[in-house]
């Protein structure tokens, strides 16, 4: 299919008319409106419900929105990743949320580079919806997370158990910061820690709350390998008779992508979970 179908397609969602999505893409509204029709004898049904207001989607519009998107990202990753850099034969797609690139990914990228050097690299870090998206469409071979969704054909390896504790500035205790882990850790958290639900500082980038304890104090739940060098050090302590919660990490990939490569790249990131390395770095902010 010519991408320019979908592409045009969504930019009538976007906008919401065809005239709209013509000025946008730079076309005229006749073209518009035979990438439209070429695109409904596709797919054998109608997309657009034009009147004076606009455009409005059909049911199959409806359904049609996540596959256009699905075809212009795959477009879009097949145009960065293409043609391999000279000298390379293979690429390796790895990526994981934000807060283990440090020091976690960022370490399995340096072994694979010096480990698989015929292959080259590609690291993408985001939010774990993102992440998981990406590893659906197939533009990630292999990524970390620490709550995977369950589909057809996924693998999911426990890669590390790790808890989230409760510390605090030894400087000065408050104020309390939420922060956020993701839904399964909300549910548990507001139960247990009911008075604590409704913070005067939240954030769903825990990095950035931990370095704000550090410099202004406050206190927060953060997870263990991180916490303990500055529990070591004297800048935190632990909050006594606060309730620990459990975060493990997971290595998940497609059963599709299984290949020599990616199990000598699975075998590394092993490796470097065994490594002695300094987990705090999991709270600098890279």
């Amino acid at each position: 299919m010519d991408i320019d179908l979908a592409r045009t397609f969504l930019e009538i969602v976007r906008s919401g008319s065809f005239i709209a999505a013509a000025e946008r893409l730079h076309v005229t509204q006749t073209t518009i409106t035979a990438r439209v029709h070429n695109l409904e004898q596709q797919l054998d049904c109608r997309l657009f419900v034009r009147n004076r207001a606009g455009a409005k989607l059909t049911a199959d519009g409806e359904v049609f929105v996540a596959y256009a998107n699905q075809l212009l990202q795959t477009w879009e990753a097949a145009r960065r990743d293409l043609p391999l850099p000279q000298g390379y034969r293979d690429m390796l797609n790895v990526g994981g949320e934000v807060s283990l690139c440090n020091p976690l990914i960022l370490n399995w990228v340096i072994r694979l580079r010096q480990r698989m050097p015929s292959h080259a690299v590609r690291a993408e870090v985001g939010e774990a919806g993102h992440v998981q998206q990406q590893l659906r469409l197939g533009l990630l071979d292999a990524a970390l997370v620490y709550r995977p969704d369950y589909w057809p054909g996924m693998q999911v390896e426990l890669l590390l158990e790790e808890k989230l504790i409760h510390v605090r500035s030894t400087i000065n205790p408050e104020p309390y910061l939420y922060n956020d882990w993701g839904p399964e850790f909300r549910q548990r958290h507001d139960v247990a820690l009911p008075d604590k639900a409704r913070a005067a500082v939240s954030t769903n980038l825990p990095p950035m709350a931990l370095q704000y304890i550090l410099q202004c104090g406050g206190s927060g739940y953060f997870r263990t390998r991180v916490a303990q060098r500055h529990l070591d050090s004297g800048a935190l302590e632990r909050v006594e008779m606060a309730p620990e919660f459990t975060y493990p990490t997971y290595l998940v990939y497609s059963r599709d992508k299984d290949s020599p490569a990616l199990r000598e790249a699975i075998g590394i990131l092993r490796e470097v979970v065994a490594d002695d390395i300094d987990w705090s770095l999991g709270g600098e902010l890279i």
